[in-house]
């Protein structure tokens, strides 16, 4: 049985965002572990991508025995598919606070009005965790990794927030437009709108020196999250004009 001796120390953005919550009991050295190992395999996964980072890299980022990581994920394949469930479960916390809850049933009783600000709202509430949000640090190079290069972890995140989350977003669109929601059209154009969010964060670095800015802070942010809303509703207003 491997050392379960664990780091002890501040907590990072992933741990923080999933410990416990104050006067309720503290994580088991253990499962501190565990949590340690899976924030430092995301960072080096999605840095350096999967072959390249070492299970003795992750074990002391994570400031853990090497084998631990045998004791708690079977093997790095095993690490890899706990890094994507963690990353499902942040991903379907955020996606449900974007849209407040709802499902694509509901978005059939709204008004036209209602599904555009509606959608407009879930777009910024999406590009505010894309821009400024700490856990996107460790999130989106990760995913970035995995989109460019499939694996397992792909399909439990394909299968626990894109496919559904993207299905919703249709769903939505076809509210406030009136237009079909799983036509390839409006699939299609909600990648788009999402792809616009995204690019933000991977050509982050070549719009810091366009721009002059030294970081997206929230001033940076709010710029950023007007124009995206201004991309949408030019949107909106053009299909509503062809379906009049």
């Amino acid at each position: 049985m491997a050392d379960e001796s664990g780091r002890q120390g501040e907590e990072g953005p992933l741990e923080a965002a999933s410990g416990s919550a104050e006067g309720e009991p503290l994580q088991s050295s253990a499962e501190a572990t565990r949590q340690a190992l899976i924030e430092a395999a995301i960072d080096g996964f999605g840095q350096n991508g999967f072959s390249a980072t070492s299970t003795r890299s992750i074990a002391a980022a994570a400031g853990a025995n090497i084998a631990s990581i045998a004791y708690h994920f079977g093997g790095k394949e095993g690490l890899r598919r706990a890094c994507a469930e963690m990353i499902r479960g942040i991903l379907q916390s955020v996606i449900r606070l974007a849209l407040d809850g709802e499902t694509p049933e509901h978005y059939a009783s709204l008004t036209r009005d209602e599904a555009r600000a509606r959608m407009l709202s879930t777009l910024e509430r999406m590009a505010s965790f894309v821009l400024t949000h700490p856990r996107a640090n460790l999130v989106v190079p990760f995913m970035l990794r995995e989109i460019f290069s499939p694996s397992v972890a792909f399909d439990i995140i394909y299968a626990g927030v894109i496919e559904p989350s993207h299905r919703r977003m249709c769903a939505l669109w076809s509210a406030a437009t009136g237009e079909p929601a799983e036509s390839p059209e409006t699939r299609l154009l909600l990648f788009s709108m999402v792809g616009q969010v995204l690019f933000f964060r991977i050509a982050r670095e070549a719009v810091l020196r366009r721009l002059g800015w030294e970081a997206i802070g929230p001033g940076e942010a709010e710029l950023i999250r007007s124009i995206l809303a201004r991309n949408v509703e030019d949107l909106l207003e053009a299909h509503a004009k062809e379906r009049s």
